[in-house]
Order: structure tokens, then sequence, then C-alpha cells
């Protein structure tokens, strides 16, 4: 045992002691022509929440309530990337659909089942939102029809990193625009099921 170290004095706490608050600084509403780093939620200081392929439709939900947010990126391993799970997948058409197809219960249901598979993620270059403004962005997301649009950065060998991400509530939140999400089918399954 290292005797370099020492044990530093401590004390019981005294009667009244208060937990300091974090301070709300009343920050002017971020606009449409402020860069979009403004809005844009960057892996490097805050970290993405990831679940296993396997997890149930249960465990999901609570793994989202217990970390506060509303996406799960689906991993095999901590960084490869199978797909994105939603609050909207939870509680949206898609375990329904799930179903009428296959059979089984609700509780049967796993995020491999209902997740938006890799090969359908679209994303935005970390170069191009470099440049961007908070307008380009509210303009991608509405066309694209996306609660949330990844950022990557690829590197020298082609490979792709998922880096960040733009969420539609924290734009709305931060900036007071209402952003009106397209309609439009992402694939010809969502074609097909708008036509019928």
């Amino acid at each position: 045992m290292n005797s370099s170290y020492q044990s530093l004095p401590h004390a019981l706490l005294a009667p009244q002691t208060s937990i300091l608050q974090q301070q709300t600084i009343e920050n002017a509403p971020v606009t449409r022509n402020d860069s979009a780093e403004l809005v844009y939620t960057d892996f490097t200081h805050v970290r993405p929440f990831t679940i296993s392929p396997t997890a149930t439709i249960n465990q999901i939900n609570a793994r989202m309530m217990a970390c506060g947010v509303r996406l799960l990126f689906v991993t095999e391993t901590d960084t490869v990337l199978q797909g994105l799970v939603t609050y909207t997948d939870l509680f949206g058409e898609k375990p329904v659909r799930y179903i009428q197809e296959h059979g089984g219960s609700r509780e049967e249901i796993l995020a491999q089942d209902i997740m938006t598979p890799l090969a359908q993620l679209e994303a935005l270059s970390k170069v191009d939102v470099l440049k961007a403004r908070v307008g380009d962005i509210v303009k991608t997301i509405e066309t694209a029809g996306r609660q949330h649009m990844l950022v990557c950065y690829t590197h020298e060998n082609g490979n792709q990193t998922v880096i960040g991400l733009f969420s539609s509530t924290h734009i709305e939140k931060l900036t007071g625009i209402k952003l009106e999400l397209s309609t439009r089918a992402h694939t010809f399954a969502d074609l097909e099921r708008a036509l019928t």
C-alpha cells in the first residue's frame, strides 16, 4: 500500500444543508440562421444509449424511461450498429403489424423485430453539418419525415461512425419552431401500406 496518500478530513453535514440546483440561464431562442451545431447532440459530450437486438419490448421501454430518451441504438456489441428503435416503434403500428404477420404476443416482440435496420438508416455528413444552419436541418428533417437525423463521420478507409444526431423534439424545444414532418413513404412496403 502506498503511504504517500492521505485521508482527507470529513465531517457530518450540518442541519438545513441544501443541494446545489443547476442554474437555468435564459438564453435567446435559437433561430433558423444560427449554426446547426447549436441544436446538435454530440456523442463526444452526450453518451448514446444502446440495447441488445434480443431485448424485449418491455425491456426497451424500461431502458428508454430509465435513460430519459426516446431513441436507442440497437447494437450487438457496444459499438457495432444493427439499427435503432424509437418510442414510436414501441407504441405505433409496428408491434401490431408484427403480431399480425408472425403471431405471438406483444411481450414476445424483440428490438430486432421492430427496429429500423442499419440498411435503412440515413445520415448526414459531419462535414456538411459544420457548414449548415438550423434552418437547413429543419428543412432536411421535414423533407425526410424523420424524428431523428443521424450524423456520421467517414474515415479514410471508408468506414463510418455515427457521432451524433439531430432530434426534432430537441430542435422544437430550443427554437420554438414546430417541425412539419413529411408523410412520404420511405420504402415500397410503406408505400403499399399507405395505398391500401
